[in-house]
């Protein structure tokens, strides 16, 4: 059989009309019925896949704030761990800083010719420099404006002029930062 034979054949074979057969219907009803359960499954499958897709973008919302509230979480406990690092004698400075007090009012008090001012002043500036290396700065007051932040005001003074009011004029009591941070505030004289 040539090609052009076996293609006729098969014309012929599709386009005669079938005989009806009631098992065909029934075969061809039973297949509709087979694609219907095959969509029902499909929709039924399409609608877990749904759901499946749902509960991970759920699932994966959960692990990002889960993780986000962990960073922050380390991050927090990091500068609470270098926080208390940092001031860990921020206690025994504020103890010590009367005493600091007490050796300045003394040296001021001694005159020049005391032979005790020097080791007194060699003492006070070890100490100070101790407190230094420690993270502890004094409070730059005098002839600055007031700022709350830093001072507190002991008194008022009537100013001499304009430009002086809302300055310091005197310092009663030194203020000290520890680590960029207030740990006394200086008692001021403010003029108004």
């Amino acid at each position: 059989m040539t090609q052009e034979e076996k293609e006729l054949e098969n014309e012929q074979t599709i386009d005669t009309p079938q005989t009806e057969d009631p098992q065909a219907d029934t075969n061809e009803g039973q297949t509709k019925k087979d694609r219907k359960k095959r969509h029902e499954k499909h929709d039924d499958s399409a609608a877990k896949l749904q759901e499946l897709g749902e509960k991970l973008v759920e699932a994966n919302d959960k692990y990002v704030r889960m993780y986000s509230e962990y960073e922050n979480y380390r991050k927090r406990t990091n500068q609470e761990k270098a926080d208390l690092i940092l001031n860990a004698g921020k206690d025994m400075i504020k103890a010590i800083l009367p005493v600091v007090d007490d050796m300045e009012r003394a040296l001021s008090a001694m005159s020049d010719e005391d032979n005790a001012k020097e080791g007194v002043q060699l003492i006070y500036n070890k100490l100070m420099n101790i407190l230094s290396q420690k993270g502890l700065k004094a409070i730059e007051a005098k002839g600055e404006k007031f700022d709350e932040n830093l001072h507190e005001a002991v008194t008022q003074f009537p100013a001499a002029d304009e430009a002086q009011k809302g300055t310091v004029v005197d310092v009663v009591e030194k203020g000290y930062f520890l680590n960029n941070k207030v740990i006394r505030y200086a008692k001021v004289v403010v003029a108004i």
